[in-house]
């Protein structure tokens, strides 16, 4: 069962988003907050599997909720309405799991959920190219990074979100050979994690 704290300081989005989430059958809601502190201490006493966070709230934004949660175990779907480029990439590095828009389709969403608690990040087309437009390549735009044609696979389907078992299954080759992989990859990239990695990809059309 995925636990999931929602926090938002609208009572009707919160009241919305239980209804429809309580109806599945491998999620329940744990809690509500209606502020962005509320949120943290609310994380911290009931350490749920994955927060749904707005950014615009009282008392403390979701920024600064994010800032403060960083260490634990619970992943962080930022949800809002405020479609500010600028928000996407430090949401991202203060350690967001995904970033959403409030206009999501409620399938998606409910699939969000259960995609980032697998481990996986996943940010809305707008987000990934509000982050695009908004940082460099670690390479930089022209430099051709030297992949081989299994590491080009694999960077193919890190960019479309899928695990480590995921890509050894499509690939029909061991986890261990994958990690293997995701490690090169990652390096001859010159990028810290998977997000980086897949939003190279799709700057470079090799997504």
């Amino acid at each position: 069962m995925i636990r999931v704290l929602i926090a938002d300081d609208h009572p009707v989005v919160r009241q919305g988003l239980r209804t429809f989430l309580d109806l599945q059958d491998d999620i329940t809601v744990v809690g509500e907050a209606g502020d962005g502190a509320r949120a943290v201490e609310l994380v911290e006493r009931l350490a749920p599997d994955v927060l749904l966070l707005d950014l615009k709230m009282p008392v403390l934004d979701g920024l600064g909720a994010l800032e403060r949660l960083t260490g634990g175990t619970t992943r962080v779907v930022v949800l809002t309405s405020v479609s500010e480029p600028g928000d996407v990439g430090p949401a991202m590095r203060a350690g967001a799991a995904g970033f959403l828009y409030k206009d999501v389709a409620p399938d998606a969403l409910v699939q969000a959920v259960r995609t980032v608690h697998g481990g996986q990040v996943l940010l809305a087309p707008e987000a990934a190219e509000a982050m695009l437009s908004g940082e460099s390549s670690p390479a930089g735009p022209d430099a051709p990074v030297p992949l081989t044609d299994r590491e080009r696979e694999v960077l193919r389907l890190i960019a479309a979100g899928r695990s480590n078992k995921e890509i050894a299954r499509a690939l029909t080759v061991a986890e261990k050979t994958v990690k293997t992989h995701v490690s090169n990859v990652l390096m001859k990239l010159g990028v810290q994690d998977r997000t980086q990695a897949a939003l190279y990809a799709v700057r470079h059309g090799l997504a």
